[in-house]
């Protein structure tokens, strides 16, 4: 694996994290924050917690197929990045079209920001 091909995968399982972080276990929350956002190696965690590298290889490896399963039964996050896609269309559009009035155009932008608000 790359290093683009890393970074996309740790920034897929740190979104996913945030959306479905309570349904894991305490473990499998804490072995993915040290491995994906504090940038602990496995030895390192295995070293703090007192198990084999392989063990904490297999608990990172199970909660983030844990946390797919989640995202192909949910679908929060794609779900999420669709919304945030619309609203930049929407915001882009309201932003160079000319001939919206500026009380329609007022209402609209009203509306992105409560969209925003509900993230």
């Amino acid at each position: 694996m790359n290093d683009e091909q890393l970074l996309e995968k740790t920034n897929r399982i740190n979104m996913l994290f945030d959306f479905y972080e309570p349904l894991l276990t305490e473990k499998q929350q804490t072995f993915l924050k040290c491995y994906f956002q504090d940038d602990f190696t496995l030895g390192e965690i295995a070293q703090e917690f007192g198990i084999s590298r392989q063990a904490v290889y297999e608990h990172i490896k199970r909660a983030e197929q844990t946390l797919e399963s989640y995202e192909s039964k949910l679908a929060l996050l794609q779900k999420f990045e669709a919304r945030t896609k619309l609203m930049g269309e929407l915001e882009h559009r309201l932003t160079h079209t000319l001939n919206i009035p500026d009380p329609q155009r007022a209402e609209l932008q009203e509306v992105i920001r409560e969209l925003q608000a509900l993230e």
